[in-house]
């Protein structure tokens, strides 16, 4: 369990270094395919709520993918961290105003409502062929997801990285929780299919 902590730790420094490499223009053209292939690629019922997020540090901006799915019917919502522990998602209607949320992140603020996501948007450090994902090492992700587990949902996960973040394989933990799918600039990939309102044919 320790050589898992260290390996994943290992794999999030190497990963995310790969990642902050990218230059600036490099990111944004990398941004500009995923919000199309994404745009194309997932599937949902219209009024499904989907968890996107703003970008921090060299993350993958996918802010023209979310307008893409608002623009397809998607009820959008953005994660907010109350604490070390939480984030809940409030809901991102397009006049929405946007504050600062904390740990570096801007959301929607307290007077927005609070959604259960049919889709998450998820980012990460690194992921593999299989679907298992390394995040940040907060941990926020894997308790929201497991709590919306605990009310009876099951989310739609799609990780969100750019191809050199790919690594081999993860050591998997028992907590940990596989993508259904992973988008890069290269495209959306499925490793599962989701018993959600998503159609991954």
């Amino acid at each position: 369990m320790a050589g898992d902590v260290a390996e994943k730790a290992r794999l999030r420094g190497e990963r995310l270094a790969a990642r902050d490499a990218l230059i600036p223009a490099e990111r944004q053209q990398k941004s500009r395919s995923m919000a199309v292939r994404g745009a194309s690629g997932i599937s949902f019922a219209p009024g499904a709520v989907i968890s996107g997020f703003m970008p921090i540090r060299s993350e993958a901006d996918i802010r023209p993918l979310m307008e893409m799915l608002r623009e397809r019917g998607g009820r959008l919502a953005l994660p907010v961290v109350l604490d070390r522990e939480t984030i809940v998602f409030r809901s991102f209607e397009a006049d929405t105003p946007l504050v600062k949320t904390g740990f570096g992140t801007t959301g929607p603020g307290e007077d927005a409502a609070v959604l259960d996501p049919d889709i998450l948007l998820v980012p990460l450090s690194a992921f593999d062929g299989r679907g298992q994902r390394i995040g940040y090492g907060a941990g926020h992700y894997d308790r929201a997801i497991a709590r919306l587990h605990a009310k009876g949902r099951e989310p739609v996960l799609i990780g969100v990285a750019f191809d050199c973040q790919e690594v081999p394989s993860i050591p998997a933990e028992p907590h940990d929780v596989p993508l259904h799918a992973i988008l890069t600039e290269s495209g959306l990939r499925w490793f599962s299919s989701p018993l959600s309102t998503v159609d991954p044919g």
